[in-house]
């Protein structure tokens, strides 16, 4: 059997919420298929990740460590987070020295986004929100069979622990009717 589907994805690998990698795991359980990688680093920094994917029945390569063994991946996951930790704590101790010199951080640069940045911007904010949405689609068809108001889904959803969108406060009855709108 040759390649099923390609998915392309560009959340770093420290996030472990990555819509495409969902559906490549979720087309590799539906085919049996094996998942493949760039890079096992760029998969996921998170040894817990790593080695349940193993656990899950997703078996994977990765292209820039064909030959690796159940051992070495497990070996290679930990020094990935490993090394996730470092890249974290020289980064903030250098934002920190920078700061200290006067070095302004953040804020307005001047540069002014054009129409196309911006464009892109919101197809890129757009294409994640349907995503999770999808992500989301069974959890609330589920939680239809009893529930018949927006703010009884909101209450199920917050009952089952679901995060927001943005991960912050309670679900309300509009930002369920959002959800509903996109799938």
């Amino acid at each position: 059997m040759g390649l099923i589907k390609e998915y392309v994805e560009v959340e770093t690998g420290k996030r472990n919420d990555r819509p495409k990698l969902a559906e490549a795991i979720a087309a590799c359980k539906a085919y049996k298929a094996k998942l493949i990688i760039a890079k096992l680093d760029r998969l996921s920094r998170n040894a817990h990740f790593l080695l349940g994917l193993e656990k899950a029945g997703v078996e994977f390569v990765a292209a820039d460590m064909p030959f690796a063994t159940r051992l070495s991946i497990g070996i290679m996951a930990l020094m990935a987070e490993y090394e996730g930790q470092m890249i974290s704590e020289r980064t903030k101790a250098a934002l920190a020295a920078a700061k200290k010199r006067g070095v302004r951080l953040g804020g307005d640069r001047g540069v002014i986004p054009t129409k196309k940045s911006h464009a892109l911007a919101i197809k890129a904010i757009q294409e994640r929100a349907r995503a999770r949405a999808s992500d989301l689609a069974p959890i609330i068809k589920e939680l239809q069979a009893g529930k018949v108001t927006l703010r009884e889904l909101a209450k199920g959803l917050n009952d089952a622990g679901i995060p927001t969108p943005r991960e912050e406060g309670e679900w309300s009855a509009k930002q369920v009717q959002r959800v509903l709108n996109r799938f």
